[in-house]
């Protein structure tokens, strides 16, 4: 007899736009306010960090109002300054085992692992909090350098305890399979974005297997 291991339900991991300044933070609360979002990731590029902090912290309000993490991409020393829920490290933006001296036990590590099961892995080893795969499909927020099967989420799910993100790509209209492949966590912003936020997540809230 075989038995199937009981998931609890793939949720919705949010990552902001370049520009979050004007209107954005509106469009953030209508996001959240749409359906259940669990994590909402701050990524801008190019600005110093003092500037970054007065654009973040608008936005860590409203996700903290709401009971969303807010996660902050790349720079740990901005997620120490903002006393962010997390941080997420790409492969060159860092070490979990420094990111977790600075930040200490509670605060949430995500790595990037791209395709790499031994990047996984590794992650896991130093102490990261959860992996994200990708590109799952061709990404317009940024240039897709690596593809991801589905077999390396359920590889993942198969051997190892800590969640798992899917990332590039990914809609309400492709993003099915990759939810009973192992998705802990669909990793998502231009679908969202790009157009009615609002309606975008309740789209994503209506996919099977979505909660």
């Amino acid at each position: 007899m075989t038995y199937e291991i009981k998931r609890l339900p793939t949720k919705l991991y949010l990552i902001s736009p370049l520009d979050v300044g004007g209107n954005f933070p509106a469009r953030l609360e209508r996001a959240l306010e749409a359906g259940p979002v669990a994590a909402f990731q701050f990524r801008v590029k190019g600005i110093d960090e003092h500037a970054a902090a007065l654009l973040a912290e608008p936005l860590q309000r409203i996700c903290a109002d709401r009971d969303v993490a807010f996660i902050v991409n790349d720079s740990i020393s901005l997620a120490k300054r903002l006393g962010a829920d997390g941080v997420h490290l790409g492969q060159d933006d860092g070490d979990v085992r420094d990111a977790r001296d600075r930040l200490g036990r509670d605060v949430q590590i995500g790595v990037t692992c791209n395709n790499s099961r031994h990047a996984a892995m590794e992650a896991g080893e130093t102490g990261a909090d959860y992996v994200a795969f990708g590109a799952f499909f061709p990404s317009t927020t940024k240039a897709t350098e690596h593809h991801a099967e589905l077999d390396i989420l359920t590889w993942w799910q198969s051997f190892f305890e800590l969640p798992c993100v899917a990332i590039g790509g990914i809609t309400p209209e492709n993003c099915a399979p990759l939810i009973p492949a192992g998705a802990d966590f669909l990793a998502v912003s231009n679908a969202v974005w790009s157009g009615d936020e609002a309606a975008a997540v309740r789209a994503f809230a209506a996919v099977p297997g979505m909660g």
